[in-house]
């Protein structure tokens, strides 16, 4: 993949599985927050699903849509749009009723300093939302941030862990969580808690951020000397696969590939592929973020994207200067400041 064209064709291609629990699902999908890094992919594979499969289902994406672009984009792939700030309860409760909801709003980025806008998103909304699509089940993406750093040997934490989240975005993320739980048994819910660790766009994504590294000859930090990572495509079609698994209490489900992947050697593989040398700084931890997803492998099946395909990808991706969005992940945060 060399163009953004190709790489969102990419993304938005459902699988068999997909068409199918879509298909067995009644009533609509609507997707709140639909314009951030996932969102748009993520809504225009299930409008792929529902017309690959012949569905009788709307797909309907909600956002402030700042960028008139993206909305007429999204609307010639099949996805009708609302422009909505959730922030606003008249606008919110003008939203049309839809028996699924995915719930993708939320910030992260500048949360120093800007805590409360942090809190507003993350915790308090989701009470809003929760209240107004009571009768609904809904998917809450959260955040692997949530749990605790674990030995490097370990495996992952799974969804056993009790969550000790470090720092304010992840704390708020538990409030968004807690939150809606709170709702869920109020009004018997059925929700899934949705909780991802890192998303790999070409555009975006740990293995972009090590490429950039390397190209530009700047040293790499090993301290968080490992992480988890996934196709978007694939964490997109967990999202929307996972309407079929909501329940009260809300069931819990860590996204992420099978590998506990060590940045060295995944430096080191993307190095070989840019025809550059990786360069290192400090000595990798211990413990890492890291999670288990060992459980929503067992219900959805393995990624399709493996991680040297990944690998693969992003050398190409950076090699052919293909277009980057400035979002850094963070991952090598270890204070929890973003």
């Amino acid at each position: 993949m060399r163009t953004v064209a190709e790489l969102e064709a990419k993304l938005a291609e459902p699988s068999k599985a997909l068409i199918e629990d879509l298909g067995a699902m009644e009533g609509d999908i609507l997707i709140l927050g639909v314009g951030g890094k996932m969102g748009p992919s993520l809504a225009r594979l299930a409008a792929n699903a529902v017309k690959e499969g012949g569905l009788n289902k709307r797909i309907i994406g909600v956002s402030r849509f700042s960028n008139a672009e993206a909305r007429r984009e999204l609307e010639d792939a099949g996805v009708e749009t609302i422009s909505c700030d959730l922030l606003n309860d008249e606008e919110l409760q003008k939203l049309p009723d839809a028996a699924n909801v995915i719930y993708m709003a939320g910030n992260k980025f500048g949360t120093t300093g800007r805590e409360y806008f942090t809190w507003g998103m993350n915790a308090y909304l989701p009470g809003r939302v929760a209240e107004k699509y009571k009768n609904s089940r809904i998917v809450v993406f959260s955040s692997g941030n949530v749990y605790p750093f674990s030995p490097v040997g370990s495996g992952g934490v799974n969804e056993s862990v009790s969550p000790e989240p470090i720092g304010e975005y992840a704390q708020s993320c538990l409030g968004r969580e807690r939150v809606f739980e709170y709702f869920a048994h109020q009004n018997e819910t059925p929700m899934t808690i949705y909780r991802l660790n890192y998303a790999i766009d070409m555009r975006y994504g740990v293995l972009l951020e090590l490429a950039k590294a390397i190209q530009e000859g700047r040293e790499i930090d090993l301290t968080m000397g490992h992480a988890n990572v996934i196709w978007q495509g694939d964490a997109n079609e967990m999202a929307l696969r996972c309407l079929n698994h909501c329940g009260t209490p809300p069931t819990i489900m860590n996204i992420t590939g099978p590998e506990t992947m060590s940045i060295r050697w995944a430096a080191g593989e993307l190095a070989k592929r840019l025809g550059k040398e990786a360069l290192f700084t400090g000595t990798e931890s211990d413990t890492a973020l890291l999670n288990n997803a060992s459980k929503s492998h067992q219900v959805f099946g393995y990624p399709r994207v493996s991680l040297l395909q990944l690998i693969d990808w992003t050398a190409e991706w950076a090699l052919a200067g293909g277009d980057t969005w400035n979002k850094p992940t963070h991952f090598q945060e270890r204070k929890g400041k973003f």
